[in-house]
């Protein structure tokens, strides 16, 4: 009998479940299936989303995360939902009101000028964008190619159905806003409107409060430095321009993408991007999600180490700033000139493998508040985004003796103790006399000396006299050598400047200017002349002369790691660009010259800061160099150490500093920072920091 129940039981229950299971059949058919798609709450729609990917962090040499990504929330716009609406388009005023109210400025892509009279912007857009709106115009509209801008404004106002009462303003408010959401509803394979990037958090509350029906929030990343130091190489992102449109498209980039447009962001572009990835999902007319697919899973990008130390970047572009400041400052700056300074650029080498330890420019900025501080930034004096270390061509001065120096001891032309007699003035050539920069002074000379001496006191009239005993061959192929005038190899844009030679005189110039004659190659031996170089182009010479001719390549790349940091994708090895071979007896008579620079007190350097640098020997050579504007000289310093077995080299160069020893603060710092560094392990640890 209790068997029988039971079996009763079991069949009531199994007819209930087979009557609710009909029920809701019928129920799913006549709410979803059967509506037909009416404007109600139970259709279910798709949209396709692009899921942005996340772009690589850039480190520098010891693991410190310089630029990452922080996460945001974007406000993102399901057209299908506000279609729904019975208001689309007083939601789509209210909202843009708002925003406007706020000073926020949204995306919108409509070719038209917001105010009256109305004129078309085309030409602020890609050829991309132009395309999409004829399509709009002839599909769409059905209007023809040449319709005016006003004319435009009116059709559109019928086609949306916005109140004649409207002023013609708020009417090109809306237009905007659903000429962005017509070209997705239909015309195009253009994925969801991203309304407004990056919303802050008071911002987005404020806009969500609206209730505007199809908006809604989409988590993304935007980028994050995490220094103010480094802006001229860590580079920023922005959208494509026409030309990056038409390369990256190729290479399955969205037209709305940002790519990197300067430095490092450009430079690695290519292993920083990420692979974005697409959703599918199933809405209802509310905007409520149902289910969400994804088509392809984003991939963020890989990770870059640079070259960079950012803590030897931070000491280099304090200690430029704090020098350039001083000698700018009529009250602190006593000394004759330099009181007009304006600009100048530090570059630090490793000398083994031509990785960039430090490349600063002065002026800088904070890529941080880039965007909000522009105005501020392009109005400041003496150009803060000129990035002087690879964009700056200045006549090297001075320094570029060395290379003389080895030109002649390599050509037999003089040895070691050669001596010349410095006459003050040198008169070979009737109507040329340039003179000593010594006599120019206080009408001494330097009486007779060998070649070591002339780098010491750096005597114009030593070197006007190799300048005529060379031939311009000799002069000219050691400089290239020693890579001046020549690529350095780094992966950033960077101007290449130009030896002086019958060459490049042609090219800058025209008739008769345009001739050579031995009294350029006589101004050439003295770095003047046509010679223009920037400050990297002189850090690699500077560490070719301390690698006995090796020149290395240049590099910001230290090496690839994936987005997950476990796997090493690329390690970027030092090469060797070029070997000029230089004997043993050159090597040892130009390294004991640029050290009498520094230690003795005849030397440029005698009786600087520098002088007293004996932490660990230095060979080092100054510079003084004319250029063709007013005020006071350019000046340059180049120097690397130890000298038993070099490490690094730096290059200083400062514009309208007056003398080259200027600069020999700025040197002590660096070389103190980085043999301090390197003998107490000193680290720091940073809150950024990647192990």
């Amino acid at each position: 009998m209790e068997r029988l129940t039971k079996f009763r039981s079991g069949i009531l229950v199994l007819i209930v479940c087979l009557v609710l299971g009909f029920y809701s059949v019928r129920l799913y058919r006549l709410q979803v299936v059967e509506t037909a798609g009416d404007k109600d709450n139970v259709t279910t729609y798709t949209s396709l989303t692009r899921v942005k990917a996340s772009r690589g962090d850039i480190l520098d040499l010891s693991g410190n995360v310089m630029v990452s990504n922080r996460a945001s929330y974007d406000l993102v716009f399901n057209h299908i939902v506000l279609q729904c609406s019975d208001t689309p388009n007083q939601d789509l005023l209210e909202l843009a009101k708002l925003c406007r109210s706020l000073g926020v400025e949204y995306i919108e892509h409509f070719p038209v000028t917001m105010e009256r009279p109305f004129t078309y912007t085309l030409d602020s857009y890609s050829s991309m964008w132009r395309e999409y709106f004829q399509t709009f115009l002839t599909q769409r509209a059905a209007l023809d190619s040449d319709v005016t801008a006003p004319l435009l404004v009116s059709r559109l106002r019928s086609f949306y159905g916005i109140p004649k009462d409207w002023t013609d303003e708020d009417a090109r408010l809306v237009i905007g806003l659903r000429y962005e959401l017509s070209l997705r509803a239909e015309l195009t394979n253009l994925p969801t409107y991203v309304f407004l990037e990056d919303a802050a958090d008071d911002v987005r509350m404020q806009i969500l409060e609206l209730n505007t029906p199809g908006l809604r929030v989409e988590a993304s990343t935007v980028r994050e430095y995490n220094t103010s130091c480094a802006a001229h190489i860590l580079g920023n992102l922005g959208a494509m321009t026409e030309e990056q449109w038409e390369y990256y498209k190729e290479l399955g980039y969205s037209m709305d993408a940002e790519v990197g447009q300067s430095g490092f962001e450009a430079a690695f572009e290519e292993y920083l991007h990420g692979t974005d990835g697409w959703r599918v999902d199933e809405f209802l007319s509310d905007g409520t999600i149902v289910s969400s697919t994804y088509l392809t899973e984003p991939k963020s990008g890989n990770n870059v180490e640079v070259t960079i130390d950012m803590s030897l970047q931070m000491l280099v572009e304090e200690s430029l700033a704090a020098q350039m400041q001083y000698l700018s400052d009529p009250e602190r700056n006593l000394r004759d000139g330099g009181q007009d300074a304006q600009g100048a650029a530090a570059v630090v080498m490793d000398v083994k493998t031509g990785q960039v330890l430090a490349c600063a420019s002065y002026p800088t900025f904070d890529l941080a508040h880039f965007s909000e501080k522009y105005q501020q930034i392009i109005e400041s004096p003496n150009q803060p985004l000129f990035n002087r270390a690879l964009l700056g061509t200045y006549p090297p001065g001075s320094v570029y003796k060395v290379s003389v120096a080895v030109a002649a001891l390599e050509a037999g032309v003089i040895n070691p103790d050669t001596l010349v007699k410095d006459e003050g003035v040198f008169n070979k050539y009737d109507g040329f006399s340039p003179a000593c920069m010594l006599y120019n002074d206080v009408g001494a000379t330097h009486g007779s000396i060998n070649v070591k001496e002339a780098l010491m006191v750096s005597c114009n009239y030593f070197f006007y006299t190799m300048g005529d005993m060379l031939t311009l061959e000799q002069i000219d192929s050691t400089a290239k050598a020693f890579g001046l005038g020549e690529p350095t190899g780094v992966e950033l844009y960077e101007e290449i400047g130009h030896r002086s030679n019958p060459e490049t005189k042609e090219l800058l110039y025209t008739g008769d200017d345009s001739q050579w004659y031995q009294g350029d190659q006589v101004l050439t031996a003295i770095g003047q002349s046509e010679n223009k170089f920037t400050p990297m182009q002189m850090c690699v010479y500077t560490a070719a002369l301390a690698n006995k001719g090796t020149r290395m390549r240049a590099t910001f790349l230290n090496r690839v790691v994936s987005a997950d940091y476990r796997s090493l994708l690329v390690e970027n090895l030092p090469k060797v660009e070029y070997k000029l071979e230089i004997s043993d007896l050159t090597y040892q008579t130009y390294l004991e010259g640029m050290q009498m620079v520094v230690y003795d007190y005849s030397g440029t350097l005698g009786g600087t800061v520098m002088e007293q640098y004996n932490k660990i020997r230095v060979a080092a050579k100054t510079g003084t160099a004319d250029h063709s504007g007013a005020g006071s000289a350019n000046g340059a310093l180049i120097c690397f150490a130890p000298v038993d077995d070099p490490e690094i080299a730096i290059a200083l160069y400062g514009e309208r500093i007056a003398h080259g020893p200027n600069l020999a603060p700025v040197a002590k710092d660096i070389l103190d920072f980085y043999f301090n560094k390197e003998e107490e392990g000193d680290v720091p640890i940073y809150e950024n920091r990647v192990g």
